[in-house]
């Protein structure tokens, strides 16, 4: 049986992924049909409904609902791993609602918790995540960070206004979600189950090389240093990645209230989301 599978080439992911898609453990006869693509494109095919399986932000996730179920495993959570505001040191800061805002895609955790942080910023464009330091460093506005530019901003001369991230902890209590795994509702429960199986295997099978970077990650980590490699592993790649577990699943319940609150007009029902719910 063959799916369509979709996935960032970001560190964490091709990490996450790479012994399922490679053939570096028995998949049961599974077979996938890889897509490599930024989140927000993934996140807008999750809307089209393309893929069988596939990662996104949790941002999208209520957008997604009647249609895909979330997976145990290859979510992104914690803490002190959430998008940054960031600053050229040359444009002058008083209030932030007054400036462009650039934000890496609509349907973004880092769009939600921006919202949450400044609701009545009104000036915002999307542009893909790797563009934003750019925007920011030509001084055409302010600009959310995620991913591995966490971890070059600085270099570049920005600035860090504030860590929506901690704002979301100091609020809530909860770790950050980031992006999940989910699969179409259609597809039979028990193979549903074989590849949140499978995805948990190869993320145990990648750690038992860690940190040796295998040439996949390599091929799709975008010219980034061995150490923001393994930076981005060891922040995104956690024990919500094994199974987002009891903790995990409250953090996604808190941000799909917060979505409810930011969204009053859409009605949102989260008792079916993921895949703990059939077990």
């Amino acid at each position: 049986m063959k799916l369509s599978l979709g996935f960032s080439p970001c560190p964490n992911d091709t990490f996450i992924f790479d012994a399922l898609v490679n053939n570096k453990i028995d998949t049961d006869g599974l077979e996938f049909d890889v897509k490599l693509e930024d989140v927000q494109t993934l996140n807008q095919w999750a809307i089209d409904g393309r893929l069988d399986v596939t990662k996104l932000s949790y941002g999208v996730l209520p957008l997604v609902l009647d249609r895909y179920l979330l997976l145990n495993s290859g979510s992104a959570l914690g803490k002190g791993v959430g998008p940054l505001l960031i600053t050229n040191e040359e444009l002058r800061i008083n209030n932030v609602e007054d400036h462009v805002i650039a934000i890496p895609g609509e349907n973004t955790t880092a769009h939600l918790l921006f919202s949450l942080a400044y609701p009545k910023a009104g000036n915002k464009i999307f542009l893909r995540y790797d563009q934003i330091e750019n925007f920011v460093l030509e001084n055409k506005g302010l600009g959310v960070i995620i991913h591995e530019n966490r971890f070059t901003y600085e270099d570049k001369g920005l600035k860090k206004i504030i860590d929506l991230g901690d704002l979301w902890e100091q609020q809530t209590g909860n770790s950050i979600p980031l992006g999940g795994i989910v699969i179409d509702k259609k597809i039979d429960d028990t193979i549903k189950h074989k590849i949140d199986s499978l995805i948990r295997k190869s993320i145990e099978y990648a750690y038992t090389k860690y940190p040796e970077l295998n040439d996949y990650i390599r091929k799709h980590s975008q010219e980034m240093s061995e150490t923001v490699m393994r930076k981005h592993i060891d922040l995104y790649v956690n024990k919500y990645s094994i199974n987002l577990g009891t903790e995990g699943i409250a953090a996604i319940k808190k941000l799909l209230s917060v979505y409810n609150q930011l969204h009053p007009e859409q009605t949102l029902s989260t008792e079916h989301f993921y895949l703990g719910n059939q077990l």
